[in-house]
C-alpha cells in the first residue's frame, strides 16, 4: 500500500477531459454539508474537468424555506448534485459528488451516497447546529468522513477540542480547515482525507 504522500502534494495541472490509460481504479467521494456551506465551490475548485452543477436560481418561495441569514449574496442553490473529477495519481481517479444541503432534497442524498468510500463534510462554525443532521446521516450510513471547516472572512476561531465536543465527533474523525474557494487549500484537504482513508485501510493505492 502506497502512502498518499507518494502523490505530489502540490496542486496538479489541469488534466484533459479524458482519463489517462494508466488509471486502474476510481473512488467515489461525497462532498456534503448544510445549505450554503460551500460544497459547490469546493467541487469546482478541485475538479480537473468542467464540473457538472445543478444549481437553480432561488425563488421567493424558496427564500421562505431556506435560511439566508449571513448569506445575503446567495442567489442559487443545488437541487440535485455537483459532480467533478480529479486524477490523484496515474492509477487513481476520484469522482466528487456534491450533495444538496436542504432536507427536502435528502432522498437524492441517499442515492448519491451509495458506493461512496468516504465523505468530506463541510461545516460553517458560525452555524454549527446546521451540521448535526448531515453528520448524523453519515454516521447512520457508516460512511467514513472528515469534517472540513470552511473558513469565511468572519469565521471565529475555535480550538479543535471545542469543535469536536460541539459536533459530538468521535476521536478518529479528522477536523481540517480550508478556504473552499482556494484550489490549493481544497486539494490539501483532499490529500489529508485520502491519507486518513489509507491509515484506516479504507483505501489502497497501487504502486
Amino acid at each position: 500500500m502506497a502512502s498518499a504522500s507518494s502523490a505530489d502534494t502540490a496542486v496538479p495541472p489541469a488534466a484533459p477531459s479524458y482519463l489517462p490509460a494508466t488509471v486502474q481504479g476510481a473512488v467515489k467521494i461525497l462532498v456534503t454539508g448544510p445549505f450554503g456551506v460551500g460544497k459547490t465551490t469546493l467541487v469546482g475548485a478541485l475538479s480537473e474537468i468542467a464540473p457538472l452543477r445543478t444549481e437553480e436560481v432561488m425563488t421567493s418561495a424558496g427564500a421562505e424555506i431556506d435560511d439566508l441569514t449571513g448569506r445575503p449574496d446567495k442567489t442559487t442553490t443545488t437541487v440535485a448534485m455537483d459532480f467533478g473529477r480529479i486524477t490523484l495519481n496515474p492509477q487513481l481517479a476520484l469522482y466528487l459528488f456534491g450533495t444538496p444541503g436542504q432536507q427536502r432534497f435528502w432522498p437524492l442524498w441517499e442515492d448519491l451516497s451509495r458506493g461512496a468510500l468516504g465523505a468530506i463534510a463541510l461545516v460553517d462554525t458560525r452555524r454549527l447546529d446546521e451540521s448535526f443532521d448531515v453528520l448524523g446521516q453519515l454516521e447512520e450510513q457508516r460512511i467514513p468522513f472528515a469534517v472540513a471547516v470552511n473558513v469565511f472572512p468572519d469565521t471565529p476561531e475555535h480550538p479543535e477540542d471545542d469543535l469536536r465536543a460541539a459536533l459530538d465527533l468521535l476521536p478518529e474523525v479528522p477536523i481540517l480547515r480550508c478556504d473552499a474557494r482556494d484550489r490549493q487549500a481544497a486539494y490539501d484537504v483532499l490529500i489529508d482525507f485520502v491519507d486518513h482513508l489509507l491509515s484506516t485501510a479504507a483505501l489502497e493505492l497501487q504502486r
